[in-house]
């Protein structure tokens, strides 16, 4: 039997699937044939068209509301796997295992857990910073960077609105206060002002790849979601560190925006069975914490993070994050939230580039909101 799936052009995404995959072949006797697509992609691709071709498909959880009203997907909380179910809640990173289930069902398993933490270079600081103020000291040396491509420049909005205690709304009517929306805005006038304006063509990945250069002058990027590749030794590149996120308010890191990927499968595949047993093997937490770690994979299962052997080969990343990420925040999930993101996030860097006001800005973000929830 041979299955195919889908995930995102990663070695994060891909290479931990595949080598699971391996050894589930040899289990079992059933291939997994994976295909990847860009990180672009990846968060914008109708999970439709995917479900069309492919029995296995990662997914993030903003699109669990598009896929419910589609039908394009299985729901994984199947007869006879409770004790299974309540093993892998149990074993959540934060809100991962709660981002999959919508409408009283659950439309995926976490594999993969991440939200916007701290990077940061030993070699070019003593310390990651701990609070906004010493991020903006850092900027205006130079050192600073922060992906401000959409839809990562509103996933920013998102975690410093959620740190001021005062989150973004989740069920409408309105998305954003004016108050916390005035005072967000100009936090990230004032950040965007003091860096490269190559940032708002850049992603978590392009962030990183320029951070890890080894001659690169950047220190800090405040907000971004973590990525434990580069937290290993890796040829012709610096090694990065990761830290909780610094703190605007007296919360403390709370209020990152949630991320990570999670194992579906497709409505239409012909070999439920198979692809439900493959889901649930590779989102425990032995090949979490084991080959999924070790082919290099961002595990989903908190024995992983909490693991010795997992976190010394990457500079204790995950025990250095999991503060921030057992505070995150989990975003709007309904049908409407991805193209309402990638709308708000545009507009968002047009205002900050064009020097607006968020008197206009804000209203314009909360219409948009309103409008994405139909």
């Amino acid at each position: 039997m041979r299955l195919r799936g889908m995930t995102w052009d990663h070695p994060r995404g891909y290479d931990p699937l595949v080598a699971c995959s391996r050894i589930w072949h040899d289990r079992s006797g059933v291939e997994i044939v994976w295909d990847r697509r860009s990180l672009q992609d990846f968060e914008a691709f109708p999970v439709e068209e995917l479900a069309r071709r492919y029995d296995l498909i990662v997914i993030d959880h903003p699109h669990v509301g598009q896929v419910t009203a589609e039908g394009c997907l299985a729901p994984l909380d199947v007869a006879g796997r409770e004790s299974e179910r309540q093993e892998l809640a149990r074993g959540s990173v934060g809100p991962s295992w709660q981002s999959y289930n919508w409408e009283g069902r659950q439309w995926a398993l976490p594999i993969d857990a991440a939200s916007q933490v701290q990077a940061w270079r030993a070699d070019l600081v003593d310390a990651p910073a701990q609070r906004w103020d010493e991020v903006l000291r850092l900027a205006r040396k130079g050192l600073v960077h922060c992906p401000m491509r959409p839809p990562h420049s509103l996933m920013a909005l998102y975690t410093l609105a959620a740190n001021l205690g005062r989150p973004c709304s989740i069920d409408g009517p309105e998305f954003l206060d004016a108050v916390t929306g005035l005072r967000v805005f100009e936090m990230l006038r004032e950040l965007t002002s003091l860096i490269d304006p190559a940032c708002y063509e850049m992603d978590p990945i392009a962030v990183s790849e320029a951070m890890a250069q080894p001659d690169a002058r950047i220190a800090c990027v405040p907000l971004i979601y973590g990525y434990v590749s580069y937290a290993r030794e890796g040829r012709g590149r610096r090694r990065l560190r990761f830290a909780d996120i610094p703190a605007v308010s007296q919360n403390g890191p709370a209020g990152s925006v949630l991320g990570g990927t999670g194992i579906a499968i497709s409505g239409r595949t012909q070999h439920l069975d198979a692809a439900l047993e493959f889901a649930y093997w590779v989102a425990g937490a032995e090949v979490q914490r084991g080959p999924y770690a070790a082919a290099g994979g961002q595990p989903g299962h908190a024995a992983a993070w909490e693991d010795r052997e997992v976190n010394a080969p990457v500079d204790d990343f995950f025990t250095a994050t999991r503060a921030t990420l057992d505070g995150a925040w989990l975003r709007p999930r309904h049908d409407g939230s991805v193209p309402f993101q990638q709308a708000a996030s545009k507009r968002l860097n047009e205002a900050l580039t064009g020097g607006e006001r968020p008197e206009k800005l804000i209203p314009e973000l909360n219409r948009l909101y309103r409008e994405s929830l139909g």
